[in-house]
């Protein structure tokens, strides 16, 4: 499956930004979706999966309260809505595709297929 992802840019601190990610699959609801992001110099880092159905989510520690996936099936679309957003979010985001199960949600290396990544931006 490919995906597509979009929506990144550049954002003052307490901004707003709205991720999506399309995939080319009209299999994709066989698959947990997640965002994953990276910064200079850093490790990939885990943000949010989203299961199958869209009926659970679960989020990194760092982007609880803030952040908010959801996914629409009928679209192949996965989103990712960014509120607050801090200097220390800056990095580039993925969305990825995984055929694991729900309790692999959170590493990297059970997801079988990633977009190219769009760039997020946060001045404070």
């Amino acid at each position: 499956v490919q995906l597509q992802a979009s929506g990144g840019g550049a954002v003052q601190a307490g901004g707003s930004l709205r991720l999506s990610c399309a995939a080319s699959e009209r299999t994709y609801s066989r698959y947990i979706m997640g965002w994953f992001r990276q910064a200079p110099g850093k490790e990939r880092e885990f943000v949010v999966a989203i299961s199958r159905n869209g009926g659970s989510t679960a989020y990194a520690n760092s982007v609880n309260g803030r952040f908010s996936a959801s996914r629409d099936n009928a679209k192949n679309t996965v989103y990712l809505q960014m509120n607050s957003l801090k200097p220390e979010d800056t990095a580039v985001y993925y969305c990825a595709a995984s055929t694991a199960v729900w309790g692999s949600r959170e590493q990297a290396r059970h997801y079988n297929y990633w977009g190219q990544g769009t760039q997020v931006t946060v001045s404070s």
